[in-house]
């Protein structure tokens, strides 16, 4: 017999892997994360790709920093914007794959 929750996360581990996934699941910060997988850009650079304004975009990275799912570089007066690490990518690398399966 299986012991009840032997397999299942830690509530800590449940709300962190919540808290990716909530991210993932707003369209415009999706959309961030897209551009950011292709390529490191700033806040201007995204508002105007993305067509929102320069306030709507830092608060929307705002909580993808706080997530984890992307860092600030600074250069110079700017910051530009890249996926945290190699697991945020590899997700991505998955999911385009997924989507584009028949």
């Amino acid at each position: 017999m299986v012991e009840k929750n032997a397999s299942l996360p830690t509530d800590g581990e449940t709300e962190r892997s919540v808290q990716i996934f909530k991210a993932f699941g707003d369209q415009t910060r999706y959309r961030i994360l897209y551009l950011l997988f292709e390529h490191e850009l700033s806040v201007n650079e995204i508002a105007d790709i993305i067509g929102l304004s320069q306030s709507a975009i830092s608060h929307q990275l705002k909580i993808l920093r706080q997530t984890g799912l992307v860092k600030g570089i600074r250069a110079g007066q700017k910051i530009n914007y890249e996926l945290a690490d190699k697991h945020i990518i590899m997700i991505f690398q998955q999911v385009k794959e997924h989507i584009s399966e028949d």
